[in-house]
């Protein structure tokens, strides 16, 4: 068929909409997984009152915004109006903060994945669930707003993330994937759902509160891979596309957190598959095929799309800096009067980044533009710093940036590999720090001395993956597992790069660590000093 009918007819196609942390992007893809049509966002997160946040407002109008311009896209591209697909699936950031009243009045700010400010719940919990409960989980929101006495919480009637607030409006229900909902409170991936007993330790924990709700009154349903996740509403396509070309009545499949659609996207959902998703945030996922022996901070235990275990490092700062100088770079630019585009400017940068000294010259920085959980920050401070005999060139600088935007991830990555015995058979890269060939998997596999691959999907990122999952839904064979499915009818045939980094990128990545570390002293006093 032509594309054009394919799109019309609509049965064969899956639409996925990501939230990320500064786009939102909408794909259309065939029953192949090749891309149709495309449409985006951008935002970005705002920092008020002492926290970070997205309002309501940036959330439904960039919504209808990211579904505008791929109807934008599929016009342009193929003469019609899109009016359906087969499926559809809902992907955002993990974790963070969205409570809801009995009238779905949200009764406080969006509280993202990127506020960092619920140590003392976090301690507590992970204490009492003998688990560790990072500072940018939902339930770590939940119990610091009760620790506080926050007004709001004994009007609480549903608690949720951002993708689970999305397909909520678009479909009614209140569920959420396994993989997101990993990050709002633990899993046992046993049963595929909430840990039973830690449950009942945080009931407990809250009863001397009298409030009118237990957890399972406000945390949404879990759903796996697959599972029926509901229909999209009358009211749910009218909310999608306020124009009204958009039919009703099509699967919406679980939603799911940016993790479980980066394992998706890089096919890294089977046991010792892994992946590393950097942007504006990085983390790194392995499916594990045993759990870990001792509770470390550094470390999540998530699960897959499907509900497996897997071990994340999840660091809140990634491409920040590389982001803001490469505007600095545009800015000179302009200013000297020469036509250069951003992407021109990205390429050159991380390629001289490869011309650098293996351990940067002697540079020294931090990205931390907010805290840094695993390096045990709750504030953060971007930072540069040299000695007086430093090599300072472009080629060590922007190499600088690149390792400093998986220096947090690499220090959690050796707890697992060299104190948890936790093996990765495949590891790939996805996200805008893989953008320019060759150089961020470069820069990636002298951090965690292995191997790292790429897809022609690597680009594509959470949009494409929920598409992915979407079709899942609807496609697959009678107990045909998602890594099957994956393996047999996606990737079969994907063309991917593999690269291994010499012993001296590697050599080199440790000597700067050694120095990274003893300058976090630095960037203590940073946070102590500059306010």
């Amino acid at each position: 068929m032509e594309i054009r009918d394919i799109i019309k007819e609509g049965k064969q196609t899956a639409l996925g909409i990501e939230f990320g942390s500064t786009r939102i992007k909408a794909v259309l893809i065939d029953s192949k997984g090749d891309v149709l049509a495309s449409g985006s966002h951008e935002w970005e997160n705002r920092w008020e009152n002492g926290i970070w946040t997205y309002s309501m407002d940036d959330i439904t109008s960039g919504l209808v915004s990211a579904y505008s311009d791929l109807k934008k896209d599929v016009k342009e591209k193929y003469g019609i109006t899109l009016t359906g697909f087969g499926a559809m699936g809902i992907s955002a950031m993990m974790h963070g903060y969205l409570a809801f009243d009995k009238d779905d009045n949200l009764l406080v700010p969006f509280r993202t994945w990127r506020n960092a400010t619920t140590g003392d719940a976090a301690e507590i919990l992970t204490k009492e669930f003998n688990f560790n409960i990072p500072l940018r989980w939902s339930v770590a929101h939940l119990y610091h707003a009760i620790l506080n006495k926050e007004e709001h919480v004994s009007k609480i009637a549903f608690v949720t993330t951002l993708a689970g607030f999305i397909h909520y409006k678009l479909t009614g229900k209140k569920v959420l994937g396994v993989g997101d909902a990993s990050g709002m409170f633990p899993i046992d991936s046993k049963i595929r759902d909430y840990n039973r007993e830690m449950k009942d330790k945080f009931n407990k924990l809250i009863a001397p509160c009298g409030f009118d709700w237990d957890f399972d009154k406000v945390f949404p349903k879990v759903l796996v891979a697959g599972e029926d996740a509901g229909t999209l509403t009358k009211e749910g396509a009218a909310f999608l596309d306020p124009q009204g070309d958009l039919e009703c009545g099509m699967p919406v499949c679980p939603p799911e957190g940016d993790a479980g659609t980066g394992m998706t996207a890089t096919n890294s959902v089977a046991v010792r598959t892994g992946n590393v998703s950097a942007g504006t945030s990085v983390f790194s996922m392995i499916v594990m095929e045993h759990d870990l022996k001792k509770v470390h901070p550094e470390i999540d235990v998530v699960t897959t799309p499907s509900g497996d275990s897997v071990a994340m490092v999840h660091c809140n700062n990634c491409t920040n800096e590389i982001n803001a100088w490469a505007g600095i770079f545009k800015e000179f630019a302009d200013v000297m009067g020469a036509s250069v585009n951003m992407g021109d400017i990205y390429t050159k940068l991380f390629n001289l980044a490869l011309t650098g000294e293996p351990e940067c010259g002697g540079l020294l920085g931090f990205n931390y533009l907010s805290g840094e959980p695993v390096s045990g920050f709750e504030e953060g401070r971007p930072l540069f710093v040299r000695n007086a005999d430093s090599r300072f060139n472009l080629a060590n600088f922007m190499r600088l940036q690149l390792y400093m935007a998986l220096a947090a991830l690499k220090g959690g990555n050796d707890i697992l590999m060299k104190e948890e015995d936790v093996r990765v058979d495949k590891m790939l890269g996805h996200g805008g720090y893989f953008k320019t060939p060759g150089v961020g998997q470069r820069m990636l596999s002298a951090a965690l001395d292995t191997e790292i691959s790429c897809m022609e999907t690597a680009g594509e990122g959470g949009a494409w993956g929920i598409a992915v999952l979407a079709l899942y839904e609807i496609s697959k064979a009678k107990d045909e597992s998602l890594s099957d499915f994956l393996n047999d009818k996606i990737f079969a045939g994907m063309k991917a790069t593999t690269l291994k980094a010499d012993k001296s990128d590697v050599d080199g990545f440790n000597k700067f660590m050694e120095r990274y570390k003893k300058g976090l002293k630095i960037e203590a006093s940073a946070i102590e000093n500059l306010n």
